[in-house]
């Protein structure tokens, strides 16, 4: 009896398309100076001055305001964040980095500027802080996964 054993043929290393992208939370955090301080003037209260209505089923209209836009945008990007955060090349590390210090400019802008002490700055700062930790978290399991003790 004889084996045939097939070897792969050697392609040289594969690319991977693991290119290197900002935090995506930054986004909501631009977004909410420029409008705040541009259009609102630096008055955190119109965040809940509507934008358009929809109406429903119901019959009631359904009144979508600037801040429920900006927060549903923020929660959309925390999901591509939270997806980026399962890549573990080497570039993920800038990037949790850099996540920590968005949320770090979140926070100094929460404690530090009166435009910003909205409950809609407060929420993209969860957000981010979410981000945070959820990239170590996904990061150190899939760590530990790699390393096995036995």
């Amino acid at each position: 009896m004889s084996e045939t054993v097939v070897l792969p043929t050697q392609r040289g290393p594969r690319p991977r398309g693991n290119g290197f992208i900002v935090p995506l939370l930054v986004l909501p955090f631009l977004a909410y100076n420029l409008v705040v301080f541009l259009l609102f003037g630096g008055n955190p209260a119109n965040w809940g001055a509507g934008m358009f209505s929809i109406p429903m089923p119901s019959g009631m209209p359904w009144a979508i305001s600037a801040g429920d836009f900006l927060l549903v945008v923020g929660i959309i990007l925390l999901f591509f964040e939270v997806l980026k955060s399962t890549n573990t090349a080497r570039s993920s590390i800038v990037e949790h980095m850099l996540s920590m210090v968005v949320f770090v400019a979140f926070l100094v802008e929460f404690l530090l500027v009166g435009a910003a002490s909205s409950s809609v700055f407060f929420l993209l700062m969860v957000m981010s802080l979410i981000d945070v930790v959820a990239g170590f978290t996904v990061s150190i399991t899939s760590a530990s996964r790699d390393v096995s003790m036995t």
